[in-house]
C-alpha cells in the first residue's frame, strides 16, 4: 500500500494499521456511526415529556443490527442508540449497549434514511403509482396470502401431551391465545427448558397472486388528519405527525390516541420517553409506569426495534430485561398482555443437546426422557409468518425433483465446456432444486456461465441482483461472456432483452419474465446474486413465487454486511447444509483483491501496490479528514489514477457527525456542483441517492424540477419524486454508508474512517467498504489501531432467527 501526505503522486509506503493508540470512539461524536440513518429525532434525547420539532425529527439509525446497519430510506426508526437491546439490559435511547449474544447492536448498523422516518417521513407515499408502490403492494399481497394460508390450517397441532411444569403452562398459554382466552400470569415468570413442540407438516403452498391495485382513498381523509392534529397539539406532540399518525392508526385514529396515548409509539421515529410525555399531557394523574397500555405498547415497540436491528424474534429474558430497563414494573405481565391481544407471538424452539450431557436414568421415566431444552422466543407475527413460509418454500425446493429440461448428457456437455467451479455449479444445478454458491466479485463469471448454459438448453433462466447498479454490471458481464472479463467495465444501461432484473423489480412485476396464469414467476431457473442482502420477507416472496419444478440458486459473498431487513437467510442456509454448496476457487485479482481477501479472514495485510491501487491518507482530526477527502475526489484521484470525480464514490461509517455523509456531501457539492439548492436543497446535476421504500437505495442524479416534483435519473430509469417526498426520500449521494453501497462497485472508492467512528467498525463493515473499489482505493485513516483491531477481532454479531430450527427437519433428508 502507500500513504499520501499531500497528493497521491507523493505517496510512500504504508499500511492501514498504525502503531499508535486509537483515537476517540465516542458514538455521540459520530452521530449515527454506520447506522446509515438520519438521526432519530434531533430532539430524541430531550426531556421525556418533549417531542422534537417536525423539522428536526429526523428518524435515525433503527435498523442497527449486530454487525451491520439497516440502511433504509423511508425512515422507519429512531437513531442508532435507540435499538440496542441486550440480554441483560434494555435498549436505552442513550446509554444501553447491546449484548453480543442476544441483542441488536448499532455499531455497524446502517439504517439510512430509507428506514428511519422522521416526523413527516411517511406522509405522502400513497399518492403516486410508482415502482415503490408496486413493490409494497406485491409484498402486502404476499403477506396476506401467507396469513390466509396459516389461518386455513384445519386444527391446532396436537403436541406436548406429555409436557409438565412451565413447559405445559407455556403451551397452554399459546393455545389460550389461539382460542381468544388470556393466558395465566405465571407463564413467563421463568424461562426453564421445556420440550419442543412438534413441527407442523409442510403444507402445499397456494400459488402466488398478483397484487391488487390500492385504492386512491388509501390516504387519510383531511378531516381525519385535522382530528389527529388536534389531539397531538393537546398532548404537546408535533402536529406534523398528524398525516403519518392518521395513516398508521387508520379509522378513528384520534379516538385511539385519546383512549391509549401510547399508540403513538407505533409511529416510526417516536421514542418511549416522548410517548410517555404525550400520555402524561392527555391522561394527567391517570398516567403511570404500571399502566398496562404502556407495557403492551413498549413490548411491541421493543420487538419492532429488534426487527429493525435484524432479529426476527427476541429471547424472552432479553425482552423482559428490556422492559424492566424501560421502567415497566411487571414485564412478564406486559408480555402476556401483548400476546393475549395478538400483538406478539411466543415460540419454543428446541436447543441442541450438549455433547456428553448425562442421559436420564430409567427411574426418571419415559416422560422426562422425551424432554429437551428449549428457548422461549417472542416475535412479531409478520416476521414469524414470513420465516415459516420461507422454510416451507425452501423445503419444497429441496425435496422436489427439478423439471427435466435437457437430458443428463446435455447438462454434462455444458459443464464440460465450463471450467473449475463453474462446471461444479452447472452439475449441481442439473439435479437439485436449491443450490448455494459463494465467492467474491471475480466469481460472478460462474453464475454468468450457468445462466448462459441454462438458456442454451432451452430453460427460461433469469438472474436477479440487489439493485440496478449490480443488475447493469451483471448484464454487461453476460454480454462479455466467452471473453476476458474486465470487472471494472461499467454498463450504461440494461438491454430490454437481458435476462437480468433487480429483486425489487422482479417481485413487483416491473422487471423480469412476469408471472404465469397461476401467479408464479414464468421461469425455470432463478439465480439470485447478492444473496446475503435478502431479508426473510423478500426471501419468502421469492421462494413462494417459484413454480413447481423450478431451480433456485442463491449466490453471494458471505463476508459482506448482512441484509437491511430482519433475518440472515444466506448465512442460516449455509450453516444448515440442507442443499449442495459450491465455493468458488476464483480469487479477486490484484492488490485490491489480495487486501480484501485478507480482511475476509481477519487479517489486515500490507500489500504491494505499484500502480497506487491502494493509498493510505493519515489524518489527525475531523476537519482534516473532510479536507483530504474532497482533495482526493476532486484532484488527486482524477490526476494520479485517471478516474474522474463522477466515477469516484466516498464511503463513511455514518450519516451524522463532523465526517458523516451530511458533512461530506455538503463539502463535495460545494466543489463539484455548487448552487443555491432551490429545489428542496438540490440542483440539476447533483449526485443523489433515492430511497423510495424502506430498505431500497437507488443512486442517480438530479435532472430538473417542476410542479410535479424532483426529476431524477437512476441508472437509466426516470424517477419523479413529489415535492412533499423530497426531504424524506432523497439525499445527496457523493458520500454513502457501506450498507448503501452493498451490491455496487465503482472504479475508485475513498473510504473515510474518522477517529470518532472507531466503535462503528467491524470486519464485515471494512470488508464491504474496501471491496467496493474496482481499480483504486484511498483510505482516509484517522482511527489508528482500531482498524486492524476491528478486522482481527470484531466479526458480525449474531442475529436471533428461527430459520435454522425451522429447517432442521430437512437436514436428515439430505
Amino acid at each position: 500500500m502507500s500513504t499520501e501526505p499531500e497528493t497521491t503522486e507523493d505517496a510512500g509506503p504504508g499500511t492501514p494499521g498504525a502503531d499508535s493508540t486509537p483515537g476517540p470512539a465516542d458514538r455521540a461524536g459520530s452521530g449515527e456511526a454506520d447506522t446509515g440513518q438520519a438521526p432519530a429525532t434531533e430532539g430524541g434525547d430531550a426531556d421525556a415529556g418533549q417531542m422534537p420539532e417536525a423539522e428536526s425529527a429526523e428518524a435515525g439509525a433503527g435498523q442497527a443490527s449486530n454487525a451491520e446497519s439497516a440502511e433504509a430510506g423511508a425512515e422507519r426508526v429512531p437513531d442508532a442508540e435507540s435499538t440496542e437491546v441486550g440480554a441483560e439490559q434494555a435498549p436505552d435511547s442513550q446509554n444501553t449497549e447491546a449484548d453480543a449474544e442476544q441483542a441488536p447492536d448499532t455499531q455497524n448498523t446502517e439504517a439510512d434514511a430509507e428506514q428511519a422516518p422522521d416526523a413527516e417521513s411517511t406522509e405522502a407515499g400513497v399518492e403516486q403509482v410508482s415502482e415503490a408502490e408496486a413493490e409494497l403492494r406485491a409484498q402486502q399481497a404476499e403477506r396476506e396470502r401467507i396469513e390466509q394460508r396459516k389461518a386455513e390450517k384445519k386444527a391446532p397441532i396436537q403436541a406436548g401431551t406429555k409436557l409438565s411444569g412451565k413447559a405445559a403452562d407455556l403451551l397452554a398459554a399459546v393455545r389460550a391465545v389461539e382460542s381468544g382466552e388470556k393466558p395465566v400470569a405465571t407463564v413467563f415468570e421463568e424461562s426453564r427448558p421445556a420440550p419442543r413442540r412438534s413441527a407442523p407438516e409442510p403444507e402445499r403452498r397456494p400459488q402466488p397472486v398478483a397484487p391488487e391495485p390500492v385504492a386512491a382513498s388509501a390516504a387519510p381523509a383531511p378531516e381525519a388528519v385535522r382530528a389527529v392534529r388536534q389531539v397531538l397539539a393537546e398532548g404537546g406532540a408535533p402536529e406534523a405527525l398528524a398525516p403519518q399518525t392518521a395513516a398508521v392508526l387508520g379509522e378513528g385514529a384520534d379516538e385511539q390516541l385519546r383512549t391509549d396515548p401510547w399508540q403513538l409509539l407505533r409511529i416510526p421515529g417516536v421514542r418511549p420517553e416522548q410517548a410517555d410525555g404525550f400520555a402524561r399531557a392527555l391522561l394527567g394523574a391517570e398516567c403511570g409506569p404500571d399502566d398496562e397500555r404502556r407495557g403492551r405498547a413498549l413490548t411491541g415497540w421493543l420487538l419492532e426495534q429488534a426487527a429493525l436491528a435484524g432479529h426476527t424474534a427476541l429471547e424472552m429474558p432479553a425482552l423482559l430485561a428490556a422492559l424492566a430497563q424501560r421502567g415497566v414494573p411487571e414485564p412478564d405481565s406486559a408480555v402476556q398482555d401483548a400476546i393475549a391481544e395478538g400483538e406478539a407471538l411466543v415460540f419454543q424452539d428446541a436447543l441442541e443437546v450438549t455433547a456428553g450431557a448425562p442421559a436420564h436414568s430409567d427411574e426418571e421415566g419415559a416422560e422426562e426422557d422425551e424432554e429437551r431444552p428449549v428457548r422461549v422466543l417472542v416475535g412479531l407475527e409478520r416476521y414469524a409468518l414470513a420465516e415459516e413460509s420461507l422454510a416451507d418454500g425452501l423445503a419444497r425446493l429441496v425435496n422436489s425433483v427439478p423439471k427435466q429440461d435437457g437430458s443428463a448428457e446435455d447438462w454434462e456437455r455444458a459443464a464440460a465446456a465450463a471450467q473449475g467451479s463453474a462446471a461444479e455449479l452447472i452439475r449441481a444445478v442439473a439435479g437439485q432444486g436449491l443450490v448455494l454458491h459463494t465467492g467474491g466479485e471475480a466469481s460472478l463469471v460462474e453464475p454468468a456461465a450457468l445462466l448462459n448454459a441454462a438458456r442454451s438448453l432451452g430453460l427460461r433462466a433469469w438472474a436477479a441482483t440487489h439493485g440496478p447498479i449490480g443488475r447493469n454490471r451483471f448484464a454487461a458481464r453476460l454480454r462479455r461472456s466467452g471473453q476476458a472479463a474486465d470487472v471494472s467495465e461499467q454498463a450504461d444501461e440494461t438491454p430490454a432483452d437481458s435476462p437480468v432484473a433487480a429483486v425489487s423489480g422482479l417481485l413487483a412485476g416491473l422487471e423480469g419474465p412476469g408471472r404465469d396464469a397461476e401467479g408464479a414467476l414464468d421461469l425455470d431457473l432463478l439465480i439470485v446474486l447478492d444473496a446475503p442482502q435478502l431479508d426473510v420477507e423478500a426471501a419468502a416472496l421469492l421462494t413462494e413465487s417459484l413454480p413447481d419444478g423450478a431451480r433456485l440458486v442463491l449466490s453471494g459473498d458471505p463476508a459482506v454486511l448482512w441484509s437491511v431487513g430482519p433475518g440472515r437467510v444466506f448465512a442460516d442456509l449455509l450453516a444448515a447444509r440442507i442443499c449442495p454448496q459450491v465455493a468458488s476457487r476464483r480469487p479477486d485479482p490484484g492488490p485490491l483483491g489480495e487486501l480484501v481477501s485478507g480482511i475476509g479472514v481477519g487479517e489486515l495485510n500490507q500489500v504491494e501496490a505499484p500502480g497506487k491501487e491502494v493509498v493510505i491518507v493519515p489524518v489527525r482530526d475531523a476537519g482534516e479528514a473532510v479536507h483530504r477527502t474532497v482533495q482526493l475526489v476532486v484532484d488527486s484521484v482524477p490526476r494520479a489514477i485517471g478516474v474522474p470525480a463522477e466515477e469516484t464514490q466516498v464511503i463513511t461509517p455514518g450519516h451524522g457527525g463532523a465526517v458523516g455523509t451530511r458533512a461530506l456531501n455538503a463539502a463535495l457539492k460545494e466543489r463539484l456542483n455548487p448552487g443555491p439548492g432551490r429545489f428542496g436543497g438540490f440542483d440539476p446535476g447533483d449526485r443523489i441517492i433515492h430511497s423510495p421504500v424502506p430498505g431500497r437505495a437507488l443512486q442517480g442524479r438530479v435532472v430538473t424540477a417542476d410542479g410535479e416534483g424532483l426529476h431524477l435519473s437512476c441508472e437509466g430509469e426516470t424517477v419523479v419524486v413529489p415535492k412533499e417526498r423530497v426531504e424524506q426520500s432523497v439525499r445527496h449521494g457523493w458520500a454513502l454508508t457501506a450498507h448503501q453501497a452493498v451490491g455496487s462497485r465503482w472504479p475508485a472508492v475513498v473510504v473515510v474512517l474518522p477517529g470518532d467512528a472507531a466503535q462503528a467498525l467491524s470486519r464485515p463493515w471494512v470488508y464491504t467498504a474496501f471491496g467496493r473499489a474496482d481499480r483504486h482505493l484511498s483510505v482516509v485513516h484517522g482511527v489508528e489501531q482500531a482498524l486492524a483491531r476491528a478486522v482481527a477481532e470484531i466479526p458480525a454479531k449474531p442475529r436471533t432467527t428461527r430459520l435454522p430450527v425451522l429447517l432442521a427437519p430437512q437436514i436428515s433428508g439430505t
